[in-house]
């Protein structure tokens, strides 16, 4: 039987429990990045919900992607993980405020996406597949069993990125 796990906005969980399903319900501009270990089947989740934190502040949390990813990568190698191994798999990103005189300012999904990128390129993470952008909101399922990860949205069926 899988549990879910639900991971809230700006929070992140790991989880080596096999029967366990990291999921983040709703994903509009935010974007959830999943972590995983497939040696040790250590899996870890993120659902960040701005780039960085505001003006440069020292603020580290995980409700932010570059320091999301950071806390997230450091919870994974204290749980046992080798940064070489881990594979990333991301979604989300949607651009939710679509609407004439809205500049890019307001384009937080394309930011959040943008700052994953650099962090993981920094952090030599190897992105494996990935899902974002668009207008519509996405729910993510991260199963810790195999590092697999589901995307569904309104409407459509669920599929694997």
């Amino acid at each position: 039987m899988q549990d879910s796990l639900a991971v809230g906005l700006g929070e992140y969980k790991i989880s080596r429990n096999l029967d366990d399903v990291l999921v983040a319900y709703g994903l509009g501009s935010c974007v959830g990045i999943g972590m995983y270990d497939p040696q040790i089947r250590l899996a870890g989740l993120l659902h960040a919900v701005l780039p960085s934190s505001p003006n440069g502040t020292a603020d580290k949390s995980a409700k932010y992607v570059t320091s999301g990813i950071e806390i997230l990568l450091g919870e994974m190698v204290k749980a046992g993980a080798e940064p070489s191994r881990i594979i990333v798999r991301m979604a989300g990103g949607a651009n939710m405020l679509i609407a004439p005189g809205f500049n890019q300012a307001f384009n937080i999904g394309t930011r959040n996406v943008e700052a994953a990128h650099e962090m993981l390129q920094r952090l030599r993470l190897r992105l494996v597949s990935e899902e974002v952008g668009g207008t519509i909101g996405r729910t993510v399922r991260f199963y810790v069993r195999d590092g697999r990860m589901t995307i569904r949205t309104v409407g459509n069926q669920e599929r694997e990125i």
